[in-house]
């Protein structure tokens, strides 16, 4: 199978810099359109010339161990409607595209590629540090978290002491501004745990209990940094970046990785703030275990490329982020990729999947999201506002999804058990994506 057959039109589209990009370029996309087809699969890339307002034809490329985009045209979106015309044309029609040599502009804009990727490595690997300055900054960060921490206690002391009935009356200042003293504080993470009460008051029936639940996940984790230094390495790592701290990426990719073919179930992005997070679960097929890859984008960011394909098989090394239980990861090195054709391992019933998962909160109890998937299940309509999914044993558990999402659901199903992808957020199951036994068909591009 070729790097070109890996992709879906989908897919392809969802690089493109914004819809009106993605619009133009289905207009483009037949091999009419284009005086050149051709790729290597060898270097990875695929390029054309298209014929366009200018004198002389539009030169695109695409590197697809990115996907990475190139195109002469001068429209400030990248990757720009031709770019993704010519990927879309080739995926469409392979039988148009010519495997020829690479030319000569194509191998100077990957070789400047991979040179630029060198130059990093390399000053990531040999960093000019002032170690006396540094030390300086880490001891002023530290004091900077403490006098946060000590306001937020008083904070959270107040709040219980007063109930939490009048919570759902606060205005949006009363959390906004405790997030933003603690971002004055450097402790983005303690902020992030802040803005993510405030919606809890108005979260449906049963608010209180999981208010609750997250103040007392917080009290634990100011409680964990008291006491830091009487706890394992791997512990103190995991309360250090629940706090604000970003782990050195640098350092971590220097590290041995576990490699496997890992499944790409899902990926889906969140928008909050300015940022985009962008979620994407891996499945190793010979570890059995998830990984979760974060990437953080602008929202001004007009270009947001670079997500893997869901229901492809990297041959990938990845490295966890120190923690006590491994779940976050980087993706240190790409050896090969393949369609997906089996999703072994999984749960057999929601009652396995909740063992393992109490297990990795009794030893990391900030962990907030856990791949599930859930085999031999079955999609069950409750009422007219949810659905639920019930496994082999006769489990039933709700769903947090659109109803339309219950009835597609079924459809895939036809009433027989299926294979679900989904993810536990403590508390409630989202469905990713779905197992034909074929393919692998995401239910969730982005919130």
């Amino acid at each position: 199978m070729t790097k070109l057959e890996l992709w879906t039109q989908e897919q392809i589209l969802s690089q493109a810099a914004d819809a009106q990009v993605a619009k133009s370029a289905r207009g483009l996309a037949r091999p009419a359109k284009w005086q050149t087809l051709a790729m290597s699969d060898e270097v990875g890339a695929l390029w054309g010339e298209h014929k366009g307002s200018g004198s002389k034809p539009y030169r695109v490329a695409v590197d697809l161990d990115g996907p990475a985009f190139k195109c002469s045209c001068p429209s400030r979106k990248k990757p720009c409607k031709h770019a993704i015309a010519l990927f879309l044309t080739a995926q469409a029609n392979p039988q148009t595209v010519t495997v020829e040599e690479v030319p000569d502009w194509v191998n100077e804009w990957l070789q400047k590629r991979q040179a630029t990727a060198e130059r990093k490595a390399q000053v990531a690997e040999q960093p000019v540090v002032d170690e006396a300055a540094q030390a300086r900054r880490a001891a002023r960060r530290e004091d900077l978290v403490q006098q946060g921490i000590d306001a937020l206690r008083l904070w959270l002391d107040d709040l219980v002491r007063q109930g939490l009935s009048d919570l759902p009356s606060r205005p949006k200042s009363f959390w906004e501004t405790q997030a933003a003293r603690l971002v004055d504080a450097q402790s983005p993470g303690l902020a992030r745990h802040i803005r993510e009460m405030a919606s809890v008051p108005y979260s449906g029936e049963g608010w209180p209990v999981r208010m609750l639940n997250r103040l007392g996940r917080l009290y634990r984790l100011l409680e964990a940094y008291a006491r830091l230094d009487a706890l394992s390495p791997d512990v103190q790592e995991e309360v250090r970046t629940q706090i604000g701290w970003a782990q050195d990426q640098a350092t971590l990719l220097a590290q041995p990785g576990v490699r496997d073919h890992w499944l790409v179930l899902s990926t889906h992005e969140t928008a909050a703030d300015r940022f985009i997070t962008r979620y994407t679960w891996l499945w190793g097929t010979q570890t059995r275990q998830s990984a979760l890859l974060l990437d953080f984008i602008a929202q001004s960011q007009q270009a947001r490329a670079g997500g893997l394909p869901v229901g492809v098989a990297l041959d990938a090394e990845l490295v966890y982020f120190a923690g006590p239980v491994p779940q976050r990861a980087l993706l240190k090195a790409q050896h090969g990729a393949q369609s997906m054709d089996a999703l072994p391992g999984g749960y057999a019933t929601l009652d396995a999947a909740f063992q393992t998962t109490g297990a990795a909160l009794a030893r990391n109890p900030w962990l907030e999201r856990f791949l599930w998937p859930l085999l031999d299940v079955i999609p069950v309509p409750q009422d007219d506002k949810t659905w639920h999914i019930q496994d082999s044993a006769g489990r039933t558990l709700p769903l947090a999804a659109p109803i339309v999402d219950g009835w597609r659901l079924l459809g895939l199903s036809g009433g027989r058990p299926l294979t679900l992808v989904a993810e536990w957020d403590r508390e409630r199951l989202t469905p990713l994506s779905v197992w034909t036994g074929t393919e692998l068909i995401g239910l969730k591009d982005e919130d």
